[in-house]
């Protein structure tokens, strides 16, 4: 190719992109999440995207695309036009677990550009009433006499609940068996139905049925108790005090974004989860609002953060099933 051919192509583009920025957003913007509607995904999605919209002044779409554990919204993200208008709401399993597991994946974390992270929050373990397993020590027990015999729901191969029951059998030194679903809501149902006997599960999609009295909340995810979910002994008080663990869900571009459309972005969603009515419908959900102080920040935290979680699935020896 001509040098100068080359150069005014390279030009041309450049300005594109930056009249493209200047005059973002000009329509609506689809926000993807991997996980089918009722669970944390979900409900942070639909809290933020009202406020969003306000703040970009175009509507922000929700998209579930449940499935691969996440995988597949993740992969429509990574391989969409770079303009701003197609964005994901993602956890460590989208971005550090699911590459892990799976080196065939059409796409790897590099494909996505970190925005900020939204929110941050325990997981909560709870069972079916009918199985009598109502504390931690009960279910420690069941699963000692029965190795393999007790099934727990979550919402998908390389969730955080996932992940989190792999890094609680670990600890506690038991067995039992994973039962994978395309998103909180139908994992918990799984569970109140009897089909499976309990569940590591986001707040938002166990906490209305452990007040409706449909399932029994053991224990949340921290060391102690936490307002976010009250009524529920932390994991010192139940008798396990070496396991914790937390998740996060964060906001993602494709790769390439023009840093002016990744800053209005950043901008948009910062105000809206500040916002004090999404802060309390967020925390009425058991999940807490933590956003990075920059995207830059974010990025670092999300290096240090993979390390944690790709250790947690190589130490567990979790797979693909």
């Amino acid at each position: 190719m001509n040098p100068r051919s080359f150069m005014a192509g390279f030009l041309l583009a450049a300005v594109s992109l930056g009249a493209a920025a200047q005059g973002y957003p000009s329509k609506p913007i689809r926000l993807l999440i991997g996980f089918a509607p009722g669970g944390a995904a979900d409900y942070v999605a639909r809290a933020m995207s009202q406020s969003m919209s306000a703040a970009l002044g175009q509507t922000v779409v929700v998209d579930n695309r449940p499935g691969a554990g996440s995988s597949i919204a993740a992969d429509l993200v990574a391989k969409a036009a770079p303009d701003g208008y197609t964005l994901l709401i993602a956890s460590p399993s989208s971005i550090s677990v699911n590459p892990a597991l799976n080196p065939k994946l059409g796409y790897t974390a590099r494909d996505l550009a970190p925005v900020t992270k939204l929110s941050s929050s325990p997981l909560v373990i709870a069972a079916n009433p009918d199985t009598g397993i109502n504390s931690v020590q009960d279910l420690l027990a069941r699963a000692r006499k029965d190795p393999g015999k007790l099934n727990y729901a979550t919402s998908g191969n390389g969730s955080a609940p996932h992940l989190g029951a792999a890094l609680f059998a670990q600890v506690a030194g038991v067995q039992m068996t994973h039962i994978p679903f395309k998103g909180g809501g139908p994992a918990i149902q799984s569970v109140v139905a009897g089909d499976t006997q309990l569940t590591f599960g986001t707040p938002p999609s166990v906490l209305p049925m452990i007040k409706a009295g449909r399932l029994k909340g053991l224990a949340v995810t921290k060391r102690e108790r936490t307002e976010l979910v009250p009524g529920i002994p932390g994991m010192a008080e139940a008798g396990l005090p070496e396991y914790a663990i937390e998740f996060w869900y964060g906001l993602f571009v494709p790769a390439g974004t023009p840093a002016a459309i990744s800053k209005k972005l950043f901008d948009a969603a910062k105000l809206s989860m500040e916002q004090p009515q999404v802060k309390a419908a967020l925390a009425r959900e058991g999940t807490e609002v933590d956003l990075s102080k920059s995207s830059e920040d974010f990025a670092a935290f999300l290096e240090k953060d993979a390390k944690l979680w790709v250790k947690l699935v190589k130490d567990a020896g979790v797979k693909l099933d």
